[in-house]
Formats: C-alpha cells, structure tokens, sequence
C-alpha cells in the first residue's frame, strides 16, 4: 500500500505541477489561484495545499530530489567530490529527455515553454518565487550538510557552510545562465562558478572536463 500511495502522489505532483505552469504561463502567476489549479489538474484544492503548501511552492518543489530518500542521495552526491559529483548529475540531467530541449534550441536562447524546466523561469521574474527558492535551497543545504560531515575532512560548522555554498552556488550558476540566454548548457555555469570551490575538494579521478 505504501508504494500505491508513493506512486500515486509522485503522479499527483507531476500532474499539478504540470497544470499550473500552463496556467501561470497562459494568464500570469498572479492570476491564478489554488482553485484553478486544482480544477485543471483534477484534485482537490486540499489536496495542491498539502502536497505543495502554496503556489511558490509548486513552482520551486523539486520532485525528484525532494522525494529522494538518504540512501539515493548518497548514491549521487560523492562526499569526497560534491563539485564533480553535482556537475556530473546535471550533465546527465540534460542528456536526458527531460533536460535536452533546453540546449537544443541553444540559438533561440532558454525555452522555458517546454518540459520542467520552463519553471525556471519564474525563480528569477517573480519575487514570491524566489524567496520560496532560497528557503528550499536552505532545506537543501541540511539535507547535504551531514553526508559532508560524515567524510571526515569537514567539521559540522565547515560542512553547513560548504553545503550551502554548494546549494546556493548553484542557483547563482543557473541565474547566470538564465541571463546569459542559455546559449551553453547550464553544467558548464555550474563547473565554472564552483572552480573556487575546488581548493576544498579537488576533483575525482571520474572527473572528466567537458
């Protein structure tokens, strides 16, 4: 039963999420309530509450990372090289289906209308959102802060430290390429905003420069 209900709700965020970034994209971000939403995607407006809180919080949730378990986020982010490790898990995000839109129409710069990451936009052209977005990159920041610590080399104040640098270095890496028109994929912007960061954990030999 327990893994109805996981599948059921991943279903459920995906669907709403989808539903509501049509719906700020056709009429505005402002104009649209939990209702609409709710309607469009076929629940209760109880139930985008308790799954998403908010609309800031459908637009910055992170699906897959949020629901991912310890044990899978040790599986991706390597203690010993958080840099590479994280370049590498976007390299590989934007590979995929998900991901490949956005640099195969490099000359015609972002495309927000097309697939998840169309949200990104609205992290960086509405405050709400982005306030949101830093008190889920906070979140991420915990949640990465012990497996840092657990290495050895960092202590607990120096771990909380280097994980948000980490989380919130990224997104300045992804605001980066926002602006820039996202002409080069955002893994690049990533691999060289954290450059100073390679003093502190120096690349792994499964590092391999782009």
């Amino acid at each position: 039963m327990t893994g109805l209900r996981e599948r059921w709700r991943l279903k459920a965020m995906r669907t709403i999420q989808e539903r509501a970034l049509d719906l700020f994209d056709e009429k505005g971000f402002g104009a649209v309530t939990i209702e609409e939403i709710a309607a469009s995607a076929e629940v209760s407006p109880s139930s985008v509450y308790r799954i998403f809180g908010t609309k800031e919080g459908i637009v910055v949730t992170d699906i897959e990372f949020d629901m991912m378990s310890p044990e899978a986020l040790k599986d991706i982010l390597d203690p010993g090289d958080p840099v590479g490790s994280l370049v590498r898990a976007v390299r590989t995000y934007e590979a995929g289906p998900e991901g490949a839109s956005s640099v195969a129409d490099a000359d015609e710069g972002p495309q927000p209308e097309k697939g998840p990451r169309r949200r990104v936009r609205y992290f960086f052209v509405e405050p709400s959102v982005r306030m949101a977005v830093f008190a889920t990159l906070d979140r991420a920041g915990q949640r990465i802060a012990p497996l840092l610590a657990e290495a050895g080399e960092l202590n607990h104040t120096q771990a909380r430290v280097a994980a948000n640098a980490l989380a919130f270095g990224y997104f300045a890496a992804l605001e980066q390429w926002y602006l820039d028109g996202g002409n080069r994929p955002i893994a690049d912007y990533v691999e060289d905003g954290m450059r100073p960061l390679r003093s502190i954990w120096p690349p792994s030999d499964q590092e391999h420069p782009a």
